[in-house]
Order: structure tokens, then C-alpha cells, then sequence
């Protein structure tokens, strides 16, 4: 919530008798210094006071973002029904309304609020065509976290009818029809058009969107100019942690420390840990929480600061404070994540690794952690960072509660003497080349089922209307509810076959699968999602179980699928290899981690440190968003350099590209 009057900078406090902008002053003086009580109770004489004071309703309303700040609802409600009852054309009071609704969970009361004042505001002004999109957006929102995708949809394609531009509502737009699985999910109709959706895409949806990875790079670049913006300024001296000595001072920055999917392959790692070598320091962003993962990461930490209720500006400031000399990004582009945070350079070195499956493309992500799968030498032509690289980037849990009873295929609704094939990625991973393979795939294999995570209903029907239409029965595909960790983990030897999904492939899920000892069949594509879980799978021990075409992908999972023996001997196999397999020795990843640490601050102390290379992005962009992504699948380009180098020729004889070693390797065909 915002204050309704813009506060100038602050004053000494005033004497008894002052106006609304000497209050304002006053207040924010002493929130300031943190005597937000005592703001409150100068709020509260003031109005008092002055009970026919014109702005009386913008002081009622700034009174209540105080009293919703502390906690007090209740009464931040009553103050903006007074507001709105002195002034009923104030619509940010009728706004906040709704936000207190959400607030207390009345999410019904709170969309209804927000899309009254869409009906109040009939006259074509500035003014509300602002106040009505901004209704519109807090409605979409408020739907979303209900996961309610289909009514929030709807009310965010009217928001971008109104106001096309919309970044941040464009992004919301194209998610919430990648979980509802409507493709095309970028779908342009008159007044908005296919490139303004696409280049609206936050870079985690486009991971799911294409693998296309030089689009990625200027996709994540522009989200990073355009919607994270530039600091108003940055730290360029670290002295303590230049002066630091010991141990290295590495500061891990993550919302997901929790009960999450990172915060269960993150589990182990401060533990394991060599003290004389590294200070283990973590930054904690995301929401509040008690789980019995959180207070294993606050124990295991040398060091644990919540941060999530520090701005950015204060953040940076006690990272510098406590000298960190390389700082980890473990959110990259995801939900809560602090990129501002990064901005600002609070430690001379910064690192992207684990949270985000891609390039970060920001002038202050100077490391990308992969392993020379996910990032072989000649895709590094795709990130803006260096390219370090672990045996195997991703860690694991070995100490993960399974459940110790395992429900029979009856019980989970499987058929017991036919292939099972399954997938349990999120609805948002699911493109529409990829389910029709998998339908292919069925179609080959009389008799198997594919058991899918569960979504929405109206997913569930969308995904049998399309099987229908392909030919393939719907009841053979079979929804799994979702439950807590600890059981999902036990159901997944119910299932002979883990179909991968790509662009965006399975990360977390797949350690899952092999953990459990399920095969994986992968396809690998070129960008970061889409060959995660090939590296994860070479790692258990099975690279044969990665493809490298469409075509072997369809005809490796029917041959699988026929083939019960074939997939009894793959668990056994994975089964017999876990505890020595690269993928679930952690300890060893630790190790390794603390190598390229070691390898990064000498770069720093030498000089060396690379600049992260964001030569001609802006042409990574315009050409990507040049395709329709979902009429070509980029994947399947078997020659993609020279796809990219007969585009870049084009373009540069209509406008010349300046020269850049990326596009240089590109023309080179490396």
C-alpha cells in the first residue's frame, strides 16, 4: 500500500498546530527511526483535531497503510470506510479495501470490492483508466493465489485490453495459460499482438515457452534492463571482505530455504560444508516460516539473517557489513526472488546457481554454476556469465523422509498388469509437442496409462479433450492428488517410466524419480531447462536413457514401454547404483563447490574476474520474438547455428550488427 500524499523529506516534528504535508513530514520522521507507534498516535490526534479538514480523507487513508503495516485491520478498515465516505470518488481507499479482505482471507469479499470499482469508473480519464486496471490486476491476482486461473485470466486480458503495455500483467497473462495447459499460451487478438505477450514473458515462463536459447539470453536480459531496472546506486568497494581472512565468507541468497523444492536439494549442503574453508552466511527472502527444513538450514548456517522484511537498500548494506565475499543467487528469475538486492553489488563477486535453470544476462551475475552437460563448451555462447562447472550442478537430500507405506496401483487408480508411464512436472512444463509425444507414445504401447500430477478440473477435461482428438482414450490418463512429500516420494515405484517433459524439463522431480529407483527417459535440447534432467540421469548412472531427437524419444519410450523386463533391469540398475552414483554424492558436490569458490575470489584478488557479456542481446531479442515458437518447435532444429547465422545475415544487411565474439562462434559454426 502506498500513501495517498507524497512525502517530501523529513522535518523535525512540528508544534501542536500543523497541516496535512507537516503531518506527513512528521510521521514519516518517526517511522524513520523506527517509532512507528508513535506515528500512529500523531495520526490519530491529528484527525481528532481537525474533524473538517478538507483532506481529512487522504489523512484517514494514510492512517490506515500505518495501521495495516502494524497489523491493526480492523481498524485500518474503518478509516478507509470513512474516507470513502468524505470522498466517494477516492478510489485508492476502495482498492485498499480490497487488499484488507485479502488480507483476512476473504478473497470472494476482496475480487468483488476490486471489480466495483471497475463498474464505478464509466468516464474515460487517465486517472481511471489507471485506478481501473489497477482493480482489475489486484482481482487477477487475488484469483491466482485462490488458483483460479481461468477467471484471473480473464480479468488480466481486459486489464492489457485497456493498457496493452503492461508488462507485468502481460507476464501474469501468459503463466496462468501455461498452467491451464491453452495452447497456444501466447494467443494475440486485436488489441494486443503476439510480441508484446512474448516480450512481456517473465524468463522462467519463456524457459517453458521455447528452447531457444539465444532468445532466452535476450529475453532474460530484457527482462533484467526493463523490469528490475537500475539501482540508484552501487557498491564498487568491499573492505571488509577484502580485508577479510579465514575461511571464505560465502553468502547463500534464497527465498526457499523451507520446505520447497530448492530447499530439499539445498538440504544438506551447509552441513556438509568444510569450515576451514568456507563461512557459510544465508540470506533468507521468502515468507514466514517454522517447518522443521527451515530450522535445519537456520542450524546449519554459520550465520542466518532474515532479510525478508528488509529493503534492498538495507539488505545490501548487511551483507557488506558482515564481508561476504562471494554471493550466491539460488532464486536467479523465480518467485520472491531479490535481483534489486543483486544489483546494488554487495559482495565483489556474485554467483547464479541452482534456483534458476538459465543465464541471468545482468551486468552483476559475473559466475553461472552448470556441469558440462548442462552446459557443454560450445553452448556457452548462450550466458552472459562464465561457466563454472561441478561433476554434477545440482545437489541432493540423501537423508529424505520417504513414507513407509506404499499404496498398491488399485489404490492409486493404475491398472496392476500394464506399463505405467508418469510424469509429475507442473501443468506449466506441458507444451503441446511434448503431450503429443507422450500420446504417441501410449498410442504405441496398447493398454499404458500415463499418470499425470493433478491440476484444475478444467486442465484435466482440456487434457482428455486433446488425447481424444489424437486418437488415444482419455481415461488412460490418471491424476495423482497431491499430498505431502513424504508420500508422493513413496507412490513413485508405482510407475515403470518417467516421461521428461522439454523445454522445461524435470529438475527436482527427476532426482526424485531416480532416487525412488524409476527410470527417466529424457529428450535433451540445447538451453539450460531442457537438459537438466539429462545430466541428472547420466549422473544416476543411465546416459543411454537420453535422447537427442524427437523421433528417438517416441520410439525409445514405446520400445521401453513394451518391454517390462527392460525397465525391471533399468531400477535395478539405478537401485544398485545409488549410493555411489555422482548424482546423489553430495559430499563430493560440496567439495567441488568449494573448489570453484576458491577459483573465483583468486580471480577477484588478481583482477581476472570476468564482465558478464552482454554484447547485441537487444538482437538475441528481436530475432527470437521474429518467431512464432509455438508453430516451430526450435528443439528440432537439427542445425540451429546455422538457423540463427542465416537470420543474423539478414538482419545485418538490412542494419548492420556491431561484431561480438558470440555472433562471431555463431557465423563459425561453433
Amino acid at each position: 500500500m502506498t500513501d495517498a500524499l507524497a512525502s517530501p523529506a523529513a522535518v523535525p516534528l512540528p508544534g501542536s498546530a500543523f497541516g496535512v504535508m507537516d503531518l506527513i513530514r512528521a510521521s514519516e520522521t518517526l517511522k524513520q527511526s523506527g517509532q512507528h507507534r508513535a506515528a500512529e498516535s500523531l495520526y490519530a490526534g491529528w484527525i481528532q483535531g481537525n474533524p473538517e479538514d478538507p483532506l481529512l480523507y487522504a489523512v484517514l487513508f494514510n492512517y490506515s497503510v500505518l495501521l495495516t503495516e502494524s497489523g491493526d485491520l480492523a481498524q485500518a478498515g474503518d478509516c478507509l470506510r470513512r474516507a470513502i465516505a468524505l470522498n466517494p470518488e477516492f478510489m485508492p481507499a476502495y482498492i485498499n479495501v480490497g487488499r484488507i479482505h485479502e488480507r483476512t482471507g476473504a478473497i470472494g469479499d476482496a475480487v468483488t470490492q476490486w471489480l466495483a470499482v471497475t463498474e464505478k469508473l464509466a468516464a474515460i480519464t487517465g486517472t481511471n483508466i489507471s485506478y481501473k486496471t489497477t482493480a482489475l490486476n489486484q482481482a487477477a491476482r487475488a484469483l491466482e493465489a485462490v488458483n483460479q486461473d481461468a477467471a484471473a485470466e480473464d480479468v488480466l486480458r481486459q486489464s492489457l485490453d485497456i493498457d496493452g503495455h503492461q508488462r507485468e500483467v502481460a507476464q501474469h497473462y501468459v503463466a496462468a495459460r501455461q498452467r491451464q495447459c491453452e495452447w497456444p499460451v501466447v494467443a494475440p487478438w486485436e488489441r494486443v499482438g503476439r510480441e508484446t505477450l512474448a516480450s512481456g514473458m517473465s524468463p522462467l515462463s519463456a524457459a517453458a515457452y521455447t528452447d531457444d536459447p539465444l532468445f532466452l539470453l535476450g529475453s532474460a536480459w530484457h527482462y533484467n534492463k526493463t523490469d528490475v531496472g537500475t539501482p540508484a546506486g552501487v557498491m564498487t568497494e568491499w573492505p571488509r571482505a577484502r580485508d577479510a581472512t579465514g575461511p571464505l565468507r560465502i553468502g547463500y541468497v534464497s527465498s526457499d530455504l523451507r520446505e520447497h523444492a530448492v530447499g530439499h536439494l539445498m538440504a544438506e549442503v551447509f552441513g556438509l560444508h568444510d569450515r576451514t574453508a568456507v563461512e557459510v552466511s544465508a540470506y533468507y527472502c521468502g515468507v514466514p516460516a517454522s517447518d522443521a527444513m527451515h530450522e535445519q538450514f537456520k542450524a546449519s548456517a554459520d550465520r542466518f539473517v532474515s532479510i525478508s522484511q528488509m529493503d534492498d537498500a538495507a539488505a545490501a548494506r548487511r551483507i557488506a557489513e558482515d564481508g561476504i565475499q562471494i554471493l550466491v543467487d539460488v532464486n536467479g528469475y523465480t518467485r520472491d526472488a531479490r535481483t534489486r538486492l543483486f544489483a546494488i553489488r554487495p559482495a565483489p563477486v556474485i554467483v547464479n546457481w541452482l534456483g534458476y535453470p538459465g543465464t541471468m544476462a545482468s551486468p552483476y551475475h559475473h559466475y553461472v554454476v552448470a556441469d558440462d552437460f548442462v552446459v557443454p563448451p560450445s553452448h556457452e555462447i548462450y550466458y552472459s556469465e562464465a561457466v563454472l562447472r561441478l561433476p554434477c550442478y545440482q545437489p541432493n537430500n540423501r537423508k529424505r523422509v520417504v513414507s513407509e507405506r506404499v499404496p498398491t496401483r488399485a489404490e492409486a487408480g493404475l491398472p496392476d498388469d500394464a506399463t505405467v508411464f508418469c510424469s509429475f512436472n507442473g501443468t506449466h512444463k506441458l507444451t503441446r509437442f511434448t503431450f503429443d509425444r507422450w500420446l504417441s507414445i501410449l498410442d504405441g504401447v496398447p493398454g499404458s496409462v500415463l499418470w499425470l500430477l493433478s491440476g484444475h478440473e478444467t486442465v484435466h477435461e482440456r487434457l482428455k479433450a486433446h488425447a481424444r482428438r489424437r486418437g488415444v482414450a482419455p481415461e488412460r490418463l490418471v491424476f495423482a492428488p497431491k499430498m505431502a512429500n513424504p508420500d508422493h516420494m513413496a507412490r513413485y515405484p508405482l510407475a515403470d517410466l518417467f516421461l521428461d517433459s522439454t523445454p522445461y524439463g524435470a529438475h527436482t522431480t527427476a532426482s526424485d524419480a531416480l532416487w525412488m529407483g524409476v527410470p527417466v527417459l529424457t529428450y535433451a535440447g540445447r538451453a539450460f531447462a531442457s537438459r537438466v534432467c539429462g545430466s541428472l540421469v547420466r549422473a544416476a548412472g543411465v546416459p543411454d536413457l537420453v535422447c537427442t531427437t524427437a523421433e528417438a524419444f517416441v520410439a525409445r519410450g514405446i520400445a521401453l514401454g513394451r518391454d517390462r523386463a527392460a525397465l525391471a533391469a533399468y531400477r535395478e540398475r539405478i537401485r544398485a547404483g545409488r549410493d555411489t552414483c555422482t548424482l546423489f554424492d553430495t559430499p563430493r558436490l560440496v567439495r567441488e563447490l568449494e573448489g570453484l569458490y576458491g577459483q573465483m575470489w583468486q580471480a577477484f584478488q588478481a583482477g581476472t574476474l570476468p564482465r558478464p557479456d552482454l554484447a547485441n542481446l537487444d538482437v538475441c531479442l528481436e530475432l527470437g520474438l521474429a518467431v512464432d515458437h509455438e508453430a516451430t518447435e526450435v528443439q528440432t532444429i537439427a542445425d540451429y547455428h546455422g538457423w540463427w547465422a542465416e537470420r543474423l545475415a539478414r538482419r545485418d544487411a538490412v542494419r548492420p550488427i556491431p561484431p561480438c565474439d558470440r555472433f562471431a562462434a555463431l557465423r563459425a559454426g561453433g
